[in-house]
């Protein structure tokens, strides 16, 4: 099994771009029409636009600055990250030399100052927003590539229900399942629900009680596909008449959609290539079918206690624990979950992100140890666990 840690920077922004979605701008009492405004731009002054390249002057020198400090900060948390990993391979104990005991610098400088003329504005380097398929997009491309629709549960209590079966048997806790779901989803969430879904647009690929990515299903049907088929086929030897041939032409399309996971070396990098693509889309379609939909989203988090387990860790794991294993992959997960009391008091949570996804956590950056990391993981879990939908999931153990 090759588990990424990069995972946690896709996750993690899945989970808190919610939080810094960009209110639509009113225009203010008084402003200028449009056209007016761009007159008024035309005619800046000369001492204008030398003010203003001035101050961009400074900002570029503050932000230079500031990007040579952090980039040396991050370079020493990358470091400290493959000397543990070391430390580990040698099973050594990981001490708090072992990691960066200081916050990640904050930019306090000048802000980019506003141009008074178009002609007078610095060049921005053009952004690509790559296009995120949404639950409609994920039935299409199951249509398209294997002329399949995912079977969907009459309600949401019967996807529950199956859902609760099958991570019992697997051995998940009621304890684990509930309060994960209660943090994912805010507790009320479906079987279908993705993270920041507004109407046509959403902020991630995440689906489901336990948000999985179309990485994620490309991965789980990758590692544990050709026992989803094994379980399906013993419970087709069960049916007959109609609902023996649709469990048989549902076996069918699982077993091309495992091949086509299994067609590239088992590496989240591979499968998020994958997963990007409109045959990846079709995979993941596989989280909204009422028999497979259940496996996929008991193993994102089966994967997690059974590594802990490999790794020596015979505890069981508190649905907190389990969270930051599911939030930032296994082994940085593992890294927080193994740590003494002592040292999650003063240990930032910057030693387990990368950059970019560190800056984007605004949870990770406001509850900036890893003691107050778990503190609020277990804070929300135990709100969103009151809530109807958590709730009726713990009423489906």
């Amino acid at each position: 099994m090759h588990r990424q840690t990069i995972r946690h920077g896709l996750k993690i922004l899945a989970l808190t771009l919610a939080l810094l979605a960009p209110r639509a701008l009113a225009a203010e009492p008084g402003a200028l029409p449009l056209a007016a405004g761009a007159a008024t731009a035309q005619m800046a002054s000369p001492q204008a636009i030398s003010e203003y390249r001035r101050k961009f002057r400074e900002y570029q020198q503050a932000r230079a600055a500031f990007e040579a400090e952090a980039g040396a900060y991050w370079s020493s948390i990358a470091e400290k990250r493959r000397g543990r990993n070391a430390k580990r391979r040698e099973h050594l104990a990981i001490t708090l030399d072992d990691y960066v005991l200081t916050q990640p610098p904050v930019y306090t400088g000048p802000k980019r100052p506003v141009s008074p003329s178009p002609e007078a504005e610095e060049p921005r380097e053009p952004r690509e927003r790559k296009y995120i398929p949404v639950a409609a997009d994920l039935l299409k491309a199951a249509a398209d590539y294997f002329q399949w629709t995912p079977e969907r549960p009459a309600n949401e209590l019967e996807f529950k229900r199956a859902y609760a079966r099958f991570a019992s048997s697997a051995g998940l806790t009621r304890e684990q399942a509930v309060r994960v779901y209660a943090f994912e989803t805010g507790g009320n969430g479906s079987h279908a629900s993705q993270s920041g879904f507004h109407g046509s647009h959403a902020i991630s690929t995440a689906i489901g009680y336990n948000q999985l990515l179309t990485t994620n299903t490309v991965e789980l049907l990758a590692e544990q596909g050709e026992s989803f088929v094994k379980l399906l086929t013993e419970r087709a030897a069960t049916l007959s008449g109609p609902a023996r041939l649709t469990m048989e032409r549902k076996i069918a399309v699982l077993k091309k959609m495992v091949a086509l996971a299994r067609s590239v070396p088992d590496d989240w990098s591979q499968h998020e290539k994958i997963g990007d693509t409109p045959q990846g889309w079709a995979l993941h379609a596989m989280v909204l079918d009422i028999d497979v939909g259940p496996m996929l989203q008991t193993h994102k988090l089966l994967t997690s206690v059974i590594f802990a387990r490999i790794k020596g860790y015979t505890r069981p794991l508190s649905a907190a624990e389990l969270e930051m294993m599911n939030l930032t992959g296994d082994g940085t997960g593992l890294d927080m979950v193994t740590m003494p009391p002592a040292m999650r008091d003063v240990v930032p949570t910057s030693n387990f992100f990368q950059r970019g996804g560190y800056e984007r956590n605004p949870v990770a950056i406001r509850h900036n140890t890893v003691a107050k990391l778990l503190a609020v993981t277990d804070q929300r879990m135990d709100s969103n666990s009151n809530l109807p939908g958590a709730r009726e999931l713990a009423a489906a153990f």
